[in-house]
């Protein structure tokens, strides 16, 4: 398989059209599974939406590419190493806690190995069922389980 950044156009077309819709911070998210289950993440009782599970994610730095932030947020919030972006899934947009319109760029990906995880910025994790997830969100559910 080939990632979607060998495509030249690519990251052109997303901040196109994010431009156009007038987002202003960028998250990427990846879809990592073992098996037939993917992994999620849950957000800590003091945190921005909390008890909400989620894909393991983070913002784009400015200045920064994509792919790279998707490399890294991945490791840090689970100590896992990407080894391959296989596939774009998909976009929404939401209003961050600080207001800003943020667009999340989901990506599935393969990692090295699914163990052991090492959590930094969550309370939990989980391989999830693909059709009996815990509490995501209805964007996050669509994205992973179509």
């Amino acid at each position: 398989m080939t990632s979607p950044f060998a495509d030249p156009s690519f990251t052109p077309g997303l901040l196109h059209d994010a431009r156009q819709a007038g987002v202003t911070r960028f998250v990427v998210a990846a879809v990592i599974t073992d098996g037939d289950r993917v992994l999620l993440l849950r957000r800590p009782a003091d945190d921005f939406m909390p008890g909400l599970w989620e894909l393991p994610s983070g913002k784009v730095e400015p200045g920064e590419e994509f792919d790279k932030a998707l490399r890294r947020e991945t490791e840090e919030e689970t100590g896992l190493t990407i080894n391959q972006i296989i596939a774009y899934l998909g976009q929404f947009d939401y209003i961050s806690k600080s207001g800003a319109l943020t667009r999340q760029l989901t990506f599935e990906v393969t990692v090295e190995r699914t163990a052991p995880l090492t959590l930094t910025e969550h309370d939990d994790h989980a391989w999830a069922d693909r059709a009996d997830l815990p509490s995501v969100s209805d964007a996050v559910r669509e994205l992973i389980t179509r």
